[in-house]
């Protein structure tokens, strides 16, 4: 689905932050991203949801060279990507419920169509009390299940995390890689990026390591 073939990375005139990324995104695969502190798993997120160019090397995102693709065309392609952000990036004049159905008013759906789904997937999160207040109001870990809920809501092909359970507790976290992983089993796939160990090691998956700005993948 995702293909990087010697990727590398810089801003402005500094050094490569990433070189050298050869990787794979299979069909309806789970892997973690992690890497200390600064190793760049955010530029690679981003990279993957294609708000970045890579300074050189080849990206392909569902069979497209995103060298030679039309920047009219990307917004397509983004839309079978979910991405949930560390600074969970919502609307503060909406509700909860109004933050969750916001791609699918993108989209041109009618309420009717997408209500329920949006209700019962609030529910899933824990936010069905929740779902008329407005985002100043909600803690930290309520906002980042709101910013999860909004990335599943158009039931992506690939779900990118950054640190989705940082700002949760144990409980909540396994709470929601439950749910990461039961959409892996519907048929999407799925890369966490975190630094949460604990996590590697309840979940046995695909980990792709940054470090230095190089990767290794361990199947």
């Amino acid at each position: 689905m995702i293909r990087f073939e010697n990727v590398g990375l810089r801003y402005g005139m500094g050094q490569e932050i990433l070189r050298d990324l050869s990787f794979e995104i299979e069909p309806q695969s789970f892997q973690f991203l992690t890497g200390p502190s600064g190793a760049g798993k955010t530029s690679l997120i981003r990279l993957l949801f294609m708000s970045l160019r890579p300074t050189r090397g080849l990206i392909r995102v569902f069979g497209r060279d995103l060298s030679i693709i039309d920047k009219k065309e990307l917004p397509e392609l983004r839309r079978k990507i979910g991405v949930v952000f560390q600074d969970f990036r919502l609307l503060d004049h909406l509700t909860t419920y109004e933050n969750v159905a916001l791609p699918l008013r993108v989209l041109g759906k009618e309420e009717a169509e997408y209500r329920s789904d949006v209700i019962e997937l609030l529910q899933w999160v824990g936010l069905g009390e929740r779902m008329h207040v407005f985002p100043p109001v909600l803690s930290g870990g309520e906002k980042q299940r709101a910013a999860i809920a909004r990335a599943l809501i158009t039931r992506p092909e690939v779900l990118l995390a950054d640190e989705p359970t940082g700002n949760v507790d144990p409980p909540l976290a396994r709470r929601l890689l439950r749910l990461f992983t039961e959409l892996n089993k519907l048929g999407t796939s799925v890369v966490i990026a975190t630094h949460d160990m604990s996590l590697l090691e309840q979940f046995n998956a695909r980990q792709l390591v940054l470090e230095d700005g190089r990767m290794t993948v361990y199947d």
